[in-house]
């Protein structure tokens, strides 16, 4: 058995409770956007993820997702012999204990499922949920993190994504597309005003994700080292570029930098440097924290176009980050930093594998979402009923309220 690096042990240790944090602050970042009828089911569904989501991982999504890579199938999904985290202790992987790799990727599988509520905020049963996060995992998630990070056929091919970008934001970003759609548009969205409630919280979540995502990115080097370092200076950098280019698109596009822009642009420069924090350098990640402020943003104004209802700007700016940084990869990726090269320096090979990649991921989740919610629906169903969605679905669905005042 290979030895075990305690620096690189506490580390991992560390940014796994970094990236549980993210799940709380996405909870609150949500919460705040939605109305104040709705604020406690909007966290709920992130907290409620947090728990369901960990006890799936240890039964059968870590050994689907981390499994033995070996036979006909295993291209495409792990082996059993992880079932209930079974022979995961006394074990190494890299210079870590297997456990303390097993218990943070648990904490991405966490955050992943609960990404996607923001595009069907206020309107979802929350039983709906709860079936859709649990079977979303097992079907979705797992295996295109087995295909990335796993061992399978996309690592076979050369597919780069060192955080999350296909894993994560592309595959949450596909399904949030199809439940917006699948679900609905809210009463009264287009005809009344629907406001955020609370942006303090909005901003006090934005902030937690901030800080959370360290943990997510530089964590995945799974090491104390300087491509830790380098996905760290990354993700500051991009979040920092991508809040300054939304609030100027902002201001160019409606006359004013608004405090929610400044939040969302700030997320969708973390969302788009995922899969390339290891990879590049500061100055292309100023670069592709820029281009995520401004595409990312016009996304966002997109879906009025298209007309569906992503409440809460799951595809624009996740979905979008996230094909968006994947694809940057093969463009910037220097040497230097993780050791592939791209177009920049000379390198064509990385086009083709982010390319499938990305289209594979984004077409996978899509299909396999509809399917699932088409399930759903025709078993428990998926929206609450009108008077509840009037009402508001704090009370109907968890007999509390968020304020008494």
């Amino acid at each position: 058995m290979a030895p075990i690096d305690t620096g690189d042990t506490a580390f991992v240790l560390l940014s796994a409770s970094l990236v549980l944090f993210m799940t709380p602050g996405l909870a609150l970042f949500y919460g705040g956007m939605v109305r104040a009828k709705n604020v406690l089911s909007t966290i709920m569904q992130s907290v409620f993820a947090a728990g369901v989501i960990t006890v799936v991982w240890v039964l059968a999504g870590y050994t689907l997702a981390f499994g033995s890579a070996t036979g006909p199938l295993g291209g495409f999904i792990g082996g059993l012999e992880h079932l209930g985290f079974s022979g995961i202790l006394g074990q190494v992987t890299g210079t870590i204990p297997t456990g303390a790799f097993a218990i943070y990727q648990c904490m991405f599988a966490v955050i992943t499922p609960a990404l996607i509520t923001g595009a069907f905020a206020e309107r979802m049963k929350f039983r709906a949920w709860a079936l859709l996060s649990v079977l979303w995992v097992l079907v979705v998630y797992a295996p295109v993190a087995h295909w990335v990070w796993g061992g399978g056929w996309m690592a076979a091919m050369g597919v780069k994504d060192f955080a999350g970008g296909i894993v994560v934001h592309a595959t949450s970003g596909a399904a949030a597309l199809v439940a917006a759609i699948m679900l609905g548009r809210r009463l009264g969205h287009g005809t009344s005003e629907i406001a955020p409630h609370n942006l303090t919280m909005t901003l006090l979540g934005a902030g937690i994700l901030w800080f959370g995502w360290f943990g997510f990115n530089a964590g995945s080097a799974l090491a104390a080292n300087e491509q830790a370092v380098s996905a760290f200076i990354a993700t500051h950098v991009a979040a920092a570029a991508g809040m300054l280019a939304w609030l100027a698109a902002e201001r160019y596009h409606s006359g004013r930098a608004t405090t929610l822009g400044a939040a969302t642009g700030a997320v969708a420069g973390l969302a788009t440097v995922t899969p390339a924090s290891g990879f590049v350098t500061p100055l292309s990640a100023l670069l592709i924290g820029t281009v995520a402020g401004v595409v990312c943003y016009g996304a966002v104004l997109l879906k009025n176009r298209f007309g569906y209802d992503d409440s809460l700007d799951v595809v624009g700016v996740h979905g979008v980050g996230g094909v968006l940084g994947s694809l940057m990869i093969a463009l910037l990726a220097a040497k230097s930093v993780g050791g592939v090269s791209g177009l920049i320096e000379g390198n064509t090979s990385l086009v083709i594998p982010q390319l499938v990649g990305v289209t594979v991921a984004v077409a996978y989740s899509l299909t396999a979402t509809w399917a699932i919610l088409k399930v759903i629906d025709l078993t428990v169903g998926l929206r609450v009923d009108e008077d509840i969605e009037i009402s508001g679905l704090d009370l109907a669905e968890h007999a509390e309220v968020g304020y008494s005042l």
